[in-house]
């Protein structure tokens, strides 16, 4: 699709990132606010040229309900386009939505946040703007980097280049569930604007007052707005890990945890949103806003207060360890030259994003024990999961093995019927709805007996499961 620039002529946002967030946000308030000029802009020309295909499905995210609101906006006032200093030239407000991984190295590695694309987008910002303009943080960031891109937005390197430019500073951070991401950003249950200048705040609730109540518009100071987000994902996580803990407690002792989560989910107080056992949580956000919260932690000497959320990452970590543990204690000890069957790779079902998802751990820890991996996703492309393994497995063999990458055994697999003929066990992992519709008895007549399957979801047909000569172990259930 060729890229359109039409002349400004009303209120125009350009957001600088076409990931996970910035792509759907900026779709969702296209279509909400048809007299606003909205640009998406990327320096990854194939991102960019993926979202301006005439095929949906070569949109780099998957999520229900995107790509209606992409066909009917783009090329009318959605834009996707490579040019951004051009359209931050001319833009009222600017969104930096790139990605903070963790650090890999040097102060704070394994914890603190990556700062350097937003550093980057800021002097973008800095050089490119004219005018006024009110730039906002929609990335998860670390509490006061809003100082930073404020200090680097008034210091531009030629004293000239200042004249008639003015700046905002506001955080804006996103709360979105992959999966349901467009629902998220049409019903929110809040919007967060964080900031000192309130004509910039108002300005921003003006936009979002199209679709969302202004009751749901929470105005704070910055850090406030910064911290929430960080505090927000943490609680999130640690709710996900102190069920997958009572899971184990379960098994240990002939509960339920369905059961338990069920009883405990109806104290008003608690409430039964994310009392679900699994795998555990994966996806960009959780484990990466925990780590730079106990960065931030220690940086201030709180470090009661770091242990405590690191030991959620960790709790984490050994809960998707221990269901390889207990696949191998299944069958027999030793996984060599036997085939096991992974039923999805996503970290969650409705989405394409495998970042940090409990599949790639169970896989590497799987083929390190000689498995032959046969792995099923409705979403996620073969290179998407070559491109995982091969980062975690090489990681692995550069510490513990004298091995190579292509020593080891796995498949994407389409037709899902296929990959279980003669297979030893399957392994549901990301809790696709198919999943749930399986044919089991047919499936047992293709498996290799004793056959197992390891609902890590609790999503199959136990009845139908154990009408056939398959042994089930269900999370969560001693």
């Amino acid at each position: 699709m060729k890229e359109i620039k039409i002349k400004k002529n009303c209120f125009k946002i350009s957001c600088i990132g076409a990931g996970y967030v910035g792509g759907p946000t900026m779709a969702v308030i296209a279509d909400k606010c048809p007299h606003i000029q909205v640009y998406v802009l990327d320096l990854n020309k194939n991102r960019i040229k993926d979202w301006n295909s005439e095929n949906p499905k070569d949109f780099p995210v998957f999520e229900p309900g995107l790509e209606e609101i992409i066909l009917r906006t783009r090329g009318k006032n959605l834009f996707f386009t490579t040019d951004i200093e051009e359209n931050i030239s001319d833009s009222d407000m600017v969104f930096l939505s790139v990605n903070t991984p963790t650090k890999t190295s040097g102060i704070g590695s394994g914890r603190a946040s990556d700062l350097r694309w937003i550093e980057k987008c800021a002097r973008q910002v800095a050089d490119a703007s004219n005018g006024h303009t009110i730039v906002i943080e929609k990335s998860t960031l670390p509490v006061r980097t809003a100082s930073t891109i404020k200090t680097i937005l008034n210091s531009p390197s030629k004293k000239e280049d200042n004249k008639g430019k003015s700046f905002a500073v506001l955080s804006n951070p996103e709360f979105l569930a992959e999966g349901t991401a467009i629902n998220d950003l049409e019903n929110p249950d809040r919007v967060l604007i964080g900031g000192e200048d309130e004509k910039a705040i108002e300005t921003l609730a003006g936009i979002y007052k199209n679709w969302v109540d202004d009751k749901k518009i929470i105005r704070t100071n910055l850090w406030s707005s910064e911290l929430s987000k960080l505090t927000a994902n943490a609680f999130l996580a640690q709710r996900i890990t102190s069920i997958n803990s009572v899971a184990a407690i379960c098994e240990a002792t002939g509960a339920d945890v369905n059961e338990v989560s069920l009883a405990i989910g109806t104290d008003t107080r608690i409430g039964n949103k994310f009392l679900k056992s699994g795998p555990g949580f994966g996806g960009s956000c959780f484990k990466k806003d925990i780590l730079n919260l106990v960065y931030l932690c220690r940086f201030f000497g709180l470090e009661n207060i770091s242990n405590y959320w690191e030991s959620v990452v960790n709790l984490n970590s050994w809960n998707q360890n221990r269901i390889t543990e207990i696949v191998v204690n299944k069958l027999f000890g030793t996984l060599a030259e036997k085939k096991i069957v992974l039923l999805g790779f996503a970290f969650k079902a409705n989405t394409n994003d495998t970042r940090e998802s409990s599949a790639i751990t169970i896989s590497k820890n799987l083929l390190i024990e000689g498995a032959d991996l046969k792995i099923h996703d409705p979403q996620v492309s073969e290179k998407q999961i070559s491109i995982e393994l091969e980062k975690v497995l090489n990681n692995e063999v550069n510490t513990s093995f004298e091995s190579e990458f292509s020593k080891f055994s796995f498949e994407k697999v389409d037709d899902i019927y296929d990959a279980f003929i003669d297979a030893d066990a399957i392994i549901v992992v990301t809790e696709w709805e198919e999943y749930s519709k399986l044919d089991w008895e047919k499936i047992s007549r293709l498996m290799r007996h004793p056959a197992w399957v390891f609902d890590t979801r609790s999503i199959v047909n136990k009845e139908e499961v154990l009408k056939t000569n398959i042994n089930l172990w269900n999370i969560g259930i001693g």
